[in-house]
């Protein structure tokens, strides 16, 4: 199963819209994962149109629309991995230690918030991913998303992408 992990989207205050090749990305995905900082419902009603399936939760800047229709943390599993998404883990500084105890049972928590990819192991064994930014890089080189895979019970391929600066 291919995964399209995005966070942190912030339209349309930070762009008009997704980058085309985050689109592409979506029709090519098996699972559209969004850790939150839609803004805008819009984005939300568009990948549940264009996505074969969507998780999503809600992040800090998302208004009453938005938390009415997405749980603080949502939570699947697919391909025998024990999937969760959260906005916000707290300081990088003992984050795995507080993922293993805050999401026990999970396998893949995929968070977003910093803007900052991040990609380790908890101690217990949860893998943590957060995506980054498709359209605000505030102090990285350039705005991001991941792709990854699951297959066999396992998270397989996670590749952080920068995306390309559209006119």
């Amino acid at each position: 199963m291919r995964l399209l992990l995005l966070a942190d989207t912030h339209l349309p205050r930070r762009a008009r819209d997704l980058p085309a090749q985050v689109w592409a990305e979506v029709a090519a995905a098996d699972l559209v994962i969004h850790a939150g900082d839609w803004v805008s419902a819009d984005l939300l009603d568009r990948l549940e149109q264009r996505s074969a399936a969507l998780l999503g939760c809600w992040g800090n800047n998302d208004g009453p629309e938005l938390r009415a229709r997405l749980p603080e943390v949502a939570r699947t599993t697919v391909e025998g991995v024990r999937l969760a998404v959260v906005h916000e883990t707290g300081a990088s500084g003992g984050r795995e230690a507080r993922a293993d105890l805050a999401h026990p049972d999970t396998d893949l928590l995929v968070f977003g918030h910093s803007h900052i990819p991040w990609d380790t192991v908890t101690p217990g064994g949860m893998r943590l991913l957060n995506p980054g930014s498709p359209t605000d890089r505030r102090r990285q080189p350039s705005c991001t998303y991941m792709t990854a895979r699951l297959d066999g019970g396992a998270v397989h391929d996670v590749v952080l992408h920068p995306t390309a600066r559209e006119p």
